[in-house]
Formats: C-alpha cells, sequence, structure tokens
C-alpha cells in the first residue's frame, strides 16, 4: 500500500521537485499550491509518472483543513510560504498572514487527517538573524532581522503544541540559500537563476551592496533528499540544512559567468533592507540525525542550473 503525502507549495520550486521524488518512491501525493509563485507545468513530469493530484488552494482558507480531513495523508510537508525578505518588511502584515495563519491551517489540516509526521520548511539563514556566530548551530539563539525570520521563528511553538496535545511528530528544516532548475529567475530570492538567466541573455545582473554578502548555496535535490529523511525521522527538532561554505555574491557571479559564457561586470545597487551580511550553517545535526550530507558541490551544481536555464529559455 502506498504512502500518502499532502505537499503544499508543491508546484513551486522545491515542491516540485520534492513531488518529483515523491512519485518516484511511489507515494500518492496531493499537491496544494495558489499558484501566486507556482505553475502548474513543473508537475508535469511527476503527473506523467505517479499518483498525483493538484489543487489550486490558498493555505489561509477553511478548505486546506477539509482537504487534509479527506485526504488523511500518512506526511504532510509543509513548503508554501511568503519568502521573500524585502517584501515581508514592506508588508509584514501579508507575510504573517501567511507565513503564521497559513501555518496553522496546515496544522489543523495535518490534525485532522491524522497525520503521522509533519515536515515544515523554515529557514535557515533569516531565523538566525546576523548578530548570531557562524556557522550557525541549531542551539544558538535565534533573533531574525526581518519579518520574514521572525514569522517562520514564532510558528515553531504551535508544532510543539500539536505535537504535545495530538501527536503530531515533525521536523523543522532550517535550509540555507537554495538554488538548482526551475526556479524564478525573475524574482528577488533566487540568485543563481536570476545570474543563470540574465548572463546567458547577455544582460549584466544588479549586485545589491557590495557583493561581498557571504551565502551558503545548497543544491535543490539535496534539500529533497532532506525533506524525505525528515519525514521518517521526526523528533520535534530544528536541522540546518546547508553546505557549511560560504560564498560571496561575487564569487557567485564569477562561477556563472564561467559557465554562461558571459565576460563582463555586473551592475551595483543599494543594499536591500533585512539582508544580513554573512550566513553559513553547521549542518553536524543534519549529519547525525537524518544522516544527511550535501552530494552537490558549488561548482557542479551551477553547472546543472545553468545548462538547465540555457534548455530552457
Amino acid at each position: 500500500m502506498s504512502r500518502r503525502a499532502l505537499v503544499t507549495g508543491g508546484a513551486g520550486f522545491v515542491g516540485s521537485h520534492l513531488v518529483d521524488r515523491l512519485a518516484d518512491e511511489d507515494w500518492e501525493v496531493l499537491v496544494v499550491d495558489d499558484l501566486s509563485k507556482g505553475k502548474v507545468a513543473r508537475l508535469a513530469e511527476a503527473r506523467s509518472r505517479g499518483d498525483v493530484t493538484f489543487h489550486q488552494m490558498d493555505i489561509r482558507t477553511d478548505e486546506i483543513v477539509g482537504l487534509g480531513e479527506r485526504f488523511s495523508p500518512d506526511a504532510v510537508f509543509h513548503l508554501a510560504a511568503q519568502a521573500s525578505v524585502s517584501a515581508s518588511m514592506k508588508d509584514p502584515v501579508h507575510d504573517a498572514e501567511v507565513n503564521v495563519l497559513g501555518t496553522l491551517k496546515v496544522l489543523e489540516a495535518a490534525r485532522r487527517g491524522e497525520a503521522s509526521n509533519l515536515v515544515f520548511t523554515s529557514t535557515g539563514g533569516a531565523v538566525y538573524g546576523a548578530k548570531v556566530q557562524l556557522p550557525a548551530k541549531e542551539s544558538y539563539p535565534m533573533r531574525p532581522d526581518s519579518a520574514y525570520g521572525i514569522s517562520k521563528k514564532v510558528v515553531e511553538d504551535y508544532f510543539r503544541l500539536y505535537n504535545d496535545l495530538y501527536g503530531i511528530d515533525y521536523t523543522i528544516i532550517g535550509p540555507a540559500n537554495i538554488y538548482g532548475p526551475r526556479q524564478d529567475p525573475y524574482g528577488e530570492a533566487g540568485v543563481v537563476a536570476i545570474f543563470s538567466r540574465a548572463l546567458l541573455d547577455g544582460k549584466a545582473p544588479t549586485i545589491f551592496g557590495t557583493g561581498e554578502d557571504t551565502r551558503d548555496y545548497v543544491y535543490v535535490a539535496d534539500i529533497v533528499d532532506a525533506l524525505i529523511r525528515a519525514a521518517s525521522a521526526g523528533g520535534g527538532l530544528f536541522v540546518n540544512i546547508g553546505t557549511g561554505v560560504e560564498t560571496s555574491v561575487n564569487q557567485l557571479f564569477k562561477a556563472v559567468a564561467h559557465h554562461a559564457g558571459f565576460d563582463g561586470d555586473p551592475l551595483y545597487g543599494p543594499p536591500r533592507a533585512g539582508d544580513i551580511p554573512r550566513s553559513v550553517l553547521d549542518n553536524s545535526r543534519a549529519v547525525d540525525h537524518l544522516g544527511w550530507e550535501p552530494f552537490t558541490n558549488l561548482e557542479e551544481g551551477i553547472g546543472l542550473t545553468v545548462d538547465w536555464f540555457r534548455q530552457n529559455n
């Protein structure tokens, strides 16, 4: 008998890769996405290979609760979110409506559907804030510098409460900066995608600030592997998913430009509100608790990503 998975945000960048993996492992998958950022086309391969159903739905509505009750999933993967730091600073109320109230609706769907495990995708960078010692460990104080980071942090106690009251086991995944095929090159959160599309089109992208800000970049397939492992592990832990390697935006530009065959210089603009100057994660807990390690290095991952954008204009 196949297992059942409810995936919120499943038509998104990471969500669609997760649905591919679940379909390949013979899960029955119910995807919920409001398509504000997601695209149904991203699910085409999974729907052709496995038992995948799609519902266009806002997680802030009561519909998600009834859907969860009817579907009765074994596991819930909650990826739907307002994921832009700068957007959260411009409109923190909307950010909280989606990331806090929406998450509560998903928890209710899991409870009513009697799900045994819930995997929540938080953030491994914005949740710690700029003053944390690096590489950031899960045991360190979390002092987010953005509304987005706060909304991801404040819901953690709701997961604990639902575990205490209803026995829903969970894992909170704190990914580093995710990149890879299918990422939106026209937003503001996916710098590898933005650089790839611009450089392949012969355009110089804009770097905000000096370009010396650093991030920990992790390939999307590695994140999906962590999510799958978390669905079996449970334990009520926050787990960093990153490589432990800092890369500056300037270094990243040079790597993407090399694979794209671009020999010009980037443009520079003012820094954005809410961005932190450095971020890198300690992944020791992921190794110990999930048996997870990154298996795609940055050079390989950038090559795969640029090739995908080259083939998908």
